[in-house]
This record gives structure tokens, C-alpha cells and sequence, in this order.
């Protein structure tokens, strides 16, 4: 799994990180299910942009979900884009269809 950290991933992961290597990762991390052609995983773009421009000790993984995806099911993913905040592996929080960018920065601040 080849991970840029400190960046916006534009493309979404067709496979997946396991379970495990989430669980394994050391850090500050957002994970995005979502896909392409989803309208709200477009406007989410910018805001998660201008989020990682101003915080770049954060990852961005941006996972590919949809059908027969078993991670996004996992993480009980129901709407896109679901953005999940892990910190040294652990969940501890999520936000889904975030409509403007200080709903990010609230839920950034939460990380130590």
C-alpha cells in the first residue's frame, strides 16, 4: 500500500489497505469511501484540499467503495463521502457528506 502522506489523494484506492494496515497505521489519518461519479464526493474535494494545505502532519487515504468493497462495509459506510478520523489506528470520529470545510476543521481539532 503506497500512501502519500502530507497531500490530497485525488485518485481513488481501487485495493483497498486491509483492516490491519489501518489498524497498524501511527498517526493522524482521514479516510475517504466514495467514489468518482458521486456529486457530494466532488464538493468534498476542496474542502478536504484546503483542510490538508493547512495541516500537513495529516494522511489522506481515499478508498474506492462501493459494491463487493468489504472495507467500506467494515466501517458500516452507508453514504458518500464518508470521512473516517484515526488516530494511531483507532476510529475516533466520522463525518459524512460534510457540507462546509469547518465541519473538517472541528473534527481536525480533535486529534492530539
Amino acid at each position: 500500500m503506497n500512501i502519500d502522506q502530507n497531500d490530497l489523494n485525488t485518485d481513488y484506492l481501487e485495493e483497498a489497505p486491509t483492516s490491519q494496515q489501518l489498524s497498524d497505521m501511527r498517526g493522524n489519518v482521514i479516510v475517504e469511501f466514495g467514489v468518482p461519479e458521486c456529486p457530494h464526493c466532488q464538493l468534498t474535494e476542496p474542502l478536504l484540499q484546503e483542510v490538508l494545505s493547512t495541516h500537513p502532519e495529516l494522511t489522506h487515504i481515499k478508498i474506492y467503495d462501493g459494491k463487493g468493497k468489504p472495507l467500506g462495509r467494515r466501517f458500516k459506510v452507508k453514504l458518500w463521502p464518508t470521512l473516517i478520523f484515526l488516530q494511531d489506528g483507532q476510529e475516533i470520529d466520522r463525518l459524512v457528506r460534510p457540507s462546509n470545510v469547518d465541519q473538517i476543521y472541528q473534527l481536525v481539532m480533535q486529534f492530539k
